[in-house]
């Protein structure tokens, strides 16, 4: 029998697609040939938003700049743990400003917010996974800004290189199904929780890193990968996910995960999925 899983309420961060468009490409999904449908991106959107509400999550919003057409994809703008944000600094020119108004949308909250010194992209490449953060590097965020990262939060970070450059940050190629938060087993609380990834997103040496930490981690095909399956949202019981990485899906509903099939198939255009337009809020210890 799938074991029994249990959600726990999550506040999320999100920016409306209102001037959403790829105006310049910085990854291989990226096209200025390939025009975006606003109206569409605005459904697709609004639809992930109902469905988070929907699920018992509270959903916070920041107002779109014009100019901005990536804000939409709040992940990128910091990382929050424990209360504390670690804001982002951003590899490409054109998404730099970007970081001004999510620092201000943190700061008139009541966060304090340290903005790092080298490259940075938020959760893109910085995944909280209980015990420690889960790092990516290899195209934006830097090593440098993992050690800044660990010295801020005073939380182990696990450096993770990324090789293939359709999975250009961490979050395209692994998210957290379980964070450890939960019973151990031992009657204490706490443990290593539990992961999904694609194994050729990584380096050989950062795929035996995983292999170590997650022995029991779901493995993607590049299939499921390449359909965003892994720019997915887990609150422990709902997997928030790209309706195109169905192998996947099968295999979480395997395991007693819901999957909740939401389709932003038009922010796939510029690279992005689910993930990517969900900042997490965590305020305080899990």
């Amino acid at each position: 029998m799938p074991e029994s899983r249990v959600p726990r309420r999550r506040r999320f961060l999100v920016c409306e697609p209102r001037h959403f468009a790829v105006q310049y490409a910085i990854n291989p999904w990226m096209s200025t040939g390939r025009p975006v449908d606003v109206v569409r991106a605005l459904d697709q959107w609004q639809a992930l938003v109902d469905t988070y509400r929907a699920h018992g999550h509270t959903v916070d919003t920041v107002e779109p700049v014009p100019g901005l057409p990536d804000m939409v994809f709040a992940a990128n703008c910091a990382v929050v743990v424990e209360g504390r944000v670690l804001g982002s600094v951003f590899h490409a020119p054109e998404r730099r400003p970007e970081s001004v108004p999510f620092e201000t949308w943190f700061k008139t909250e009541g966060f304090d917010v340290h903005r790092p010194e080298s490259v940075c992209e938020g959760e893109g490449d910085l995944v909280p996974a209980g015990r420690w953060v889960l790092a990516g590097t290899g195209f934006r965020t830097t090593p440098e800004a993992h050690r800044e990262a660990q010295e801020f939060f005073g939380v182990p970070v696990v450096s993770l290189t990324l090789v293939d450059p359709y999975f250009y940050h961490l979050d395209t190629a692994l998210f957290v199904l379980d964070d450890g938060s939960g019973d151990d087993g031992d009657g204490g609380k706490g443990g290593a929780g539990n992961i999904a990834y694609y194994p050729g997103a990584f380096s050989p040496g950062s795929r035996e890193v995983l292999e170590r930490l997650y022995p029991d981690a779901v493995l993607a095909t590049r299939e499921d990968a390449m359909a965003f399956g892994l720019n997915s949202v887990c609150d422990g019981r709902h997997v928030f996910l790209a309706p195109g990485a169905r192998q996947l899906a099968g295999r979480l509903a395997g395991l007693g995960y819901e999957p909740v099939p939401v389709d932003l198939s038009e922010f796939h255009k510029a690279g992005g999925g689910i993930k990517c337009c969900t900042q997490e809020i965590r305020e305080t210890r899990s």
